[in-house]
């Protein structure tokens, strides 16, 4: 008795195989890429290069935010409940004001939140902050 091999046509191997693959991860990439929504952080308004802001070194403020989270604002230390009502004040006398944070490296991060909160919270235009080493 003989026999006889008999061939079957072989599928094209990249007909759906990997064509679906290659669908999937398409999708996979979309779906992550749709659902990230970045948070932009703080907006600052950065003076340009053709108008030079002059600032008046009489105009400034200076405040300090220690590593333990206490705000020393012209040589004293205040509370934070403080702040807004001192900033106020400042800011009737001098409008064209400028605020100067200078930040602790290991301050905590929900007081510099706060304050630069309170500060905004007063409508203050001329802001600037530091990173104290």
């Amino acid at each position: 008795m003989i026999k006889r091999f008999i061939r079957h046509n072989v599928e094209d191997a990249g007909s759906s195989g990997s064509l679906n693959d290659l669908s999937f991860l398409l999708i996979i990439f979309f779906i992550v890429i749709a659902g990230f929504n970045v948070n932009k952080g703080f907006l600052l308004n950065l003076p340009s290069k053709e108008k030079p802001v002059v600032v008046n070194v009489d105009d400034i403020i200076k405040c300090s935010l220690l590593s333990d989270g206490s705000i020393i604002l012209d040589g004293k230390k205040i509370a934070e409940e403080e702040l807004q009502g001192k900033v106020a004040e400042k800011l009737k006398k001098w409008p064209n004001m400028t605020f100067l944070l200078t930040i602790d490296e290991n301050a905590p991060y929900q007081s510099v939140v706060n304050v630069i909160a309170d500060v905004k919270g007063q409508k203050v235009e001329n802001f600037s902050f530091r990173m104290a080493r």
